[in-house]
């Protein structure tokens, strides 16, 4: 009996309380659920880094509004970069300041990165469409010295240094040209003549520019390459702002009827000989639009013929003698100041219908440096053929 209850009692304990093994199994998958439950949350994955931009992704957006320009032109991209094609066949991608350079450009496709503030200017022709758009700061290297500017602004610029002489258009300076960190290398159409200078420019890193201006079929189109300037400088606005002025000035002149009075425009050579415009130049076709007629509206031009001509005294005699108007242009030997100062240079003269009724005038010499008088001259052309009683920019009486 005793023995059986002794046996009862170990089987009672044993059921009534769990094996050790057991209860430590249990405080350690307890632990367990409470770690789970304290465990932070996984990390999103990270964002992919962004592809870079390449030129096949850029997105065109809209083109540059031209009037008459035709040499060259302007596409807007998104992010502002600009794709830019001029009439000689070059072509040049705009990087806005910043931005990056996508990847992909055509290897015949120059860079330009804004902002561009150090340019070598060698088409002088263009210095006044810089000083409209108040950029002449933008050009640091001129190809003349200072005493080859009209440009009073220019001018000023030499001589305080902020601009300096890096050699002319066949002669560059290039180890100055380098120092001075140059981005743009405006040229003339004259560096055709010099291939090699172009190519080594272009090898030290300098996109070269070449001024087409003087190519546009319509005088102002010549005018309008500010709107080019201006989209390499960010300045666009002040171009278009400056341009409509423009025509709103000029449209009332562009559309009265021709006064069908004849002008002759020409000076004498050093030889004697009379040099004068075929019908194709701007002065010529800028006459018409100021009202009037070339004397020598026959002489035809075209590709590869020079703009300008000699011709003997006689055969000039026999084009301009019943000329209503004489024109003398300036810029070679200096500016006249009376009639018998022209008629110095040529007796032959005295003959002539416009020198007896007192119509002979003469051009200022800054005339060809400061491009956009252009616009100017059509409305100087303009008074002396109406007769108008009104100051005069680029022309003046000779007494």
């Amino acid at each position: 009996m005793l023995r059986l209850r002794l046996h009862r009692k170990r089987v009672m304990t044993k059921g009534s309380c769990p094996p050790l093994r057991s209860l430590l199994a249990l405080l350690v998958l307890l632990s367990l659920c409470g770690c789970a439950q304290q465990t932070e949350p996984p990390l999103p994955p990270e964002p992919e880094a962004p592809q870079a931009l390449s030129w096949d992704a850029l997105e065109y957006e809209r083109s540059l509004d031209l009037l008459y320009a035709e040499q060259f032109s302007v596409e807007y991209y998104t992010g502002n970069y600009q794709k830019i094609a001029v009439g000689d066949g070059n072509r040049y991608l705009v990087v806005p300041e910043g931005a990056e350079i996508p990847s992909g450009v055509p290897e015949e496709i120059a860079v330009l990165r804004q902002p561009l503030d150090s340019i070598y200017l060698v088409a002088t022709s263009a210095m006044d469409l810089f000083r409209q758009l108040d950029a002449i700061g933008a050009v640091t290297l001129s190809g003349v010295d200072t005493s080859g500017w009209y440009i009073p602004a220019a001018r000023e610029a030499m001589e305080a240094g902020r601009m300096t002489y890096a050699g002319k258009y066949n002669a560059p300076d290039y180890e100055r040209i380098l120092d001075a960190g140059c981005d743009l290398a405006v040229e003339s159409t004259m560096i055709y003549h010099n291939p090699e200078v172009k190519e080594q420019l272009e090898r030290l890193g300098i996109p070269v520019l070449v001024e087409r201006s003087s190519y546009e079929s319509h005088p102002l189109g010549r005018m309008e390459w500010i709107k080019l300037y201006a989209a390499l400088l960010g300045k666009e606005a002040e171009a278009e702002s400056y341009f409509n002025g423009l025509m709103e000035r000029l449209t009332p002149i562009l559309e009265q009827e021709n006064t069908g009075k004849t002008v002759a425009f020409f000076y004498i050579t050093s030889t004697g000989a009379v040099n004068v415009r075929r019908s194709g130049d701007y002065i010529a076709k800028s006459i018409g639009l100021a009202g009037g007629i070339y004397a020598f509206s026959d002489l035809e031009s075209g590709d590869g013929v020079k703009s300008t001509m000699n011709m003997q005294m006689e055969s000039f005699y026999e084009g301009a003698r019943n000329a209503d108007v004489l024109i003398y242009n300036s810029a070679i030997d200096g500016e006249l100041q009376t009639v018998d100062q022209l008629l110095e240079k040529s007796g032959v003269l005295a003959d002539f219908k416009a020198v007896q009724t007192g119509n002979v005038w003469c051009t200022g010499k800054n005339l060809f440096q400061e491009s956009l008088g252009l616009g100017d001259l059509i409305t100087d052309l303009h008074t002396v053929l109406s007769g108008a009683d009104v100051p005069l920019t680029y022309l003046h009486h000779l007494d």
